[in-house]
C-alpha cells in the first residue's frame, strides 16, 4: 500500500504537465488557427489534421473553406504518392499486378478528389444536401480505393509493399480527416459560408 502514493503522485504529476490549451482553444474558435483546432480536435487523426492545416497556406475562414483545404491536402498527397508509386521497380508479376492495380485505384481516387474539390467549391444552400451526398460518396470511394489498394499487396512481402503502404496509409489518413470535415459541414451548415 506505500507504494500506491508515490504512483498516485507520479499520476497526478504527469496530468498536470500536460499541455491542455489547444483542446481548451477549441471551444472558443475566433481566428483561423481556432477554426483548425476546433474542427480537428475529433477528427480521425487529430494530430494529423491540425498539423496539414495549420500549415496549410490556404484562407480557411469557414467550415467549408476548411474542408476544401483538407480535400487539397488529401489530393496534393494522393497526386505525390502515385508519381512515386509509379517509379517504383518490382521483382515479380505479383508484384507488379498489385502495383499497376495500385495505380489504377490511386487514379480513381486523385479524379474523386478533384470531383470533391470542385463540389466543395460551389455549395449552394439550395442544392446543399444533393451536393453532400455526392461529395460523400467520392470520398469514401477514393478511401476504398486506398484500402483495395493495400489489400492487394496482402500476398507480396518486401520493399515495395512497405512503401506502398506506407504511401498509401499516409493519403488514407489525410482523406478520412477530409471526409470528418465535410461531415461536419452538415452540423455547421449555418457558419459554413453557402451561396445562396
Amino acid at each position: 500500500m506505500a507504494m500506491a502514493a508515490p504512483f498516485s503522485l507520479l499520476l497526478l504529476t504527469l496530468l498536470l504537465s500536460l499541455d491542455l490549451s489547444p483542446l481548451a482553444a477549441a471551444k472558443n474558435p475566433t481566428s483561423r488557427g481556432d477554426l483548425v483546432r476546433s474542427s480537428c480536435v475529433h477528427a480521425s487523426y487529430p494530430t494529423i489534421c491540425l498539423r496539414t492545416l495549420s500549415t496549410y497556406a490556404g484562407p480557411a475562414q469557414t467550415p467549408a473553406e476548411l474542408a476544401q483545404a483538407a480535400v487539397r491536402v488529401s489530393l496534393s498527397r494522393a497526386n505525390k504518392a502515385s508519381s512515386y508509386l509509379s517509379t517504383l521497380r518490382t521483382s515479380s508479376k505479383r508484384e507488379a499486378g498489385a502495383l499497376n492495380d495500385c495505380l489504377t485505384q490511386i487514379s480513381d481516387t486523385v479524379d474523386e478528389l478533384g470531383r470533391t474539390l470542385s463540389e466543395l467549391k460551389h455549395l449552394r444552400s439550395e442544392t446543399f444536401r444533393w451536393q453532400m451526398s455526392n461529395v460523400e460518396t467520392w470520398v469514401s470511394a477514393a478511401l476504398t480505393n486506398e484500402d483495395t489498394c493495400l489489400d492487394g499487396f496482402k500476398e507480396v512481402d518486401g520493399k515495395v509493399r512497405s512503401d506502398v503502404k506506407r504511401k498509401i496509409t499516409n493519403v488514407a489518413k489525410v482523406t478520412s480527416n477530409a471526409l470528418y470535415l465535410i461531415n461536419r459541414l452538415d452540423q455547421t451548415r449555418g457558419k459554413a459560408g453557402l451561396r445562396s
